[in-house]
């Protein structure tokens, strides 16, 4: 799979910015890290959200599929004077051996084909400890809005409440669907989001 980013990220500052995304402070309300719990950042991009969870005392994990998001991730900690496992995988075929208490993705679950998700999603949940946390974001399909300016191939937006059917048999802590007005392109355009978070119960 090719990283639509890849070359973005290969310039000065920081495409996305340094600012979490506002998801990250309902995970420090609903398991904060009173001890030690390890976060798997799933398509961690440059490391704004994986640094933010190293700088409050998580365990953190990160992979992206682009090498100077990697890069990035490492040098945005190293500025932070944190500690992140930053390293390079596909979100299609990576598969993790060890346990997470947390497994959070914004805007980066679509590369993952319809045909996949279900044994991509049933890998993540056996891999959760007890009492762990989903925290996933992912764009949903809307006839009224368009199709963004970036032209991804390797995108394949969700049907809209199709992530919740995924955890039926977890507890949902909080999910919702917006709409938002985006810039990321330089273009205003506008997308619709799914938003979960779910715990292993």
């Amino acid at each position: 799979m090719i990283n639509y980013y890849a070359d973005k990220y290969r310039g000065e500052g920081y495409y996305w910015g340094t600012t979490p995304s506002a998801i990250c402070y309902e995970i420090l309300k609903l398991i904060p890290p009173v001890r030690p719990l390890k976060l798997l950042d799933i398509g961690c991009g440059e490391g704004r959200n994986a640094v933010f969870f190293a700088r409050n005392g998580y365990i953190v994990s990160a992979f992206d599929l682009a090498p100077d998001g990697v890069e990035k991730t490492r040098q945005m900690s190293a500025e932070a004077g944190v500690t992140v496992n930053a390293f390079e995988a596909d979100l299609l075929t990576y598969r993790f051996k060890e346990r997470f208490d947390i497994l959070f993705s914004v805007g980066v679950l679509h590369y993952i084909p319809p045909a996949l998700r279900k044994e991509i999603f049933e890998h993540y949940k056996a891999g959760t400890a007890r009492n762990g946390l989903h925290a996933f974001s992912v764009f949903v399909k809307k006839p009224f809005i368009e199709d963004p300016p970036e032209k991804e191939p390797h995108a394949h937006p969700w049907i809209s409440g199709e992530l919740f059917t995924y955890y039926h048999d977890w507890k949902i802590e909080f999910c919702s669907e917006d709409i938002f007005d985006c810039l990321s392109s330089g273009v205003p355009h506008r997308h619709a989001v799914n938003r979960i978070i779910a715990r292993n119960v």
